[in-house]
């Protein structure tokens, strides 16, 4: 941390300021609020739930709706700093971003995974991604001139941020395309390289499977798009095989970021942490959410988890004593299917209890959802969506 403050507190560094970084954050402030020295740095402005890209990309929202300001955050012992992360040294647990240097008594890496549409040649030209939250915002305005025809939705590498979007995706875009009298006209495919839609959730997968076939909705399992052919609007899957489109949606290719590569903490492309505590092999050093390799999908619930077993194990080290929390991999997520239509998946990945539940689809559980982004509005946020 920047030398200017050095009163005896500890000092957490966490860096990531998404659903690991915001709740560690929220759990550290409320055990010890004043007490310890939290920074919380982000290159971004501004948190934005992954299920609100689709919300704009649809038509729901508008995009002020959707941004919450990291300069809203007011918690006791932690102040957000907005910066790019420039360099990490885990041996040393310090940090240099644009911002100046940190230095930590405990260094929590929350970074996330970074989106690579350059990693697949032609979708810059050919096609539109919308995982981020640029090309998500964007893609509103494409599916605005759509005037029907063959969409093809692809996601472009194994393991993906939010394993049901693509789905949910092509769901809502049915539903869309209906509304707009142009679904008569236009074709869906849905290719992903993975069995079936949701792998920890035969439910889940029966059910879409299901979805899709009522809504003529094409899927194309353990398949990948590894190119686009702009000029003759064809996509290229991995088996050599081709798939005509006239739009194309994507998500993009998923990498660790640079700075975690460059710093030697990643292990075949990701951090390896200790399953139950989400130290690294560097002590005093975590890694939370997408960037770790922990067993579970990469989504916001997971990561959300990881920070409340590591505030946990952190948060006893700071008391000087121990903690026996441990991880059971377990996420709650809500799953699309159009119309009004919300489903909720509940899996548990370790454990005697695995599972992988499927509620609904209903209305009901629309409000459900809604309930599930507000109350981490006002936890992490301290105010009303």
């Amino acid at each position: 941390m920047s030398a200017e403050i050095a009163d005896g507190r500890t000092r957490i560094v966490v860096l990531g300021a998404g659903f690991a970084g915001l709740e560690l954050t929220t759990r550290l402030s409320e055990e010890f609020g004043d007490d310890i020295d939290v920074v919380l740095i982000d290159r971004s402005d501004a948190f934005v739930f992954g299920f609100s890209k689709l919300d704009v990309m649809f038509g729901r929202a508008v995009p002020d709706q959707v941004r919450h300001p990291y300069a809203d955050i007011a918690k006791p012992g932690v102040r957000f700093v907005q910066a790019a992360i420039e360099s990490i040294d885990p041996a040393g647990r310090t940090v240099r971003t644009g911002a100046g240097a940190f230095e930590a008594d405990i260094l929590v890496v929350a970074l996330g995974a970074d989106l690579h549409p350059e990693a697949t040649p032609g979708l810059a030209e050919g096609g539109h991604e919308f995982y981020t939250v640029a090309g998500g915002f964007a893609a509103r305005e494409v599916l605005q001139r759509f005037a029907g025809g063959r969409v093809v939705i692809g996601v472009l590498s194994t393991p993906y941020k939010c394993p049901p979007a693509p789905s949910e995706t092509a769901l809502l875009l049915h539903a869309q395309l209906v509304e707009r009298g142009l679904r008569e006209q236009s074709e869906i495919a849905l290719v992903i390289d993975f069995g079936r839609p949701i792998p920890p959730s035969p439910a889940a997968s029966a059910a879409l499977l299901e979805a899709f076939a009522a809504r003529d909705i094409e899927w194309h399992p353990s398949r990948e798009v590894c190119e686009l052919d702009a000029g003759r609007n064809v996509a290229i899957l991995r088996d050599g095989g081709e798939m005509p489109y006239d739009l194309f949606l994507a998500v993009p290719v998923h990498r660790a970021p640079p700075v975690v590569v460059e710093a030697g903490l990643t292990k075949d492309g990701w951090i390896p942490v200790d399953s139950q505590t989400f130290e690294t092999a560097f002590p005093g050093v975590y890694a939370l959410g997408d960037v770790a390799a922990v067993g579970t999908p990469r989504a916001g619930v997971f990561a959300e988890g990881h920070a409340a077993i590591a505030a946990e194990h952190i948060a006893a080290g700071i008391r000087g004593t121990t903690s026996s929390a441990q991880y059971g991999g377990r996420g709650i997520c809500y799953l699309e299917f159009g119309a009004g239509q919300v489903a909720m998946v509940d899996v548990t990945f370790f454990g005697d209890q695995r599972s992988g539940e499927l509620i609904g689809p209903s209305a009901a559980l629309a409000a459900d959802k809604a309930e599930f982004g507000s109350s981490r509005i006002k936890r992490w946020f301290g105010r009303d969506w």
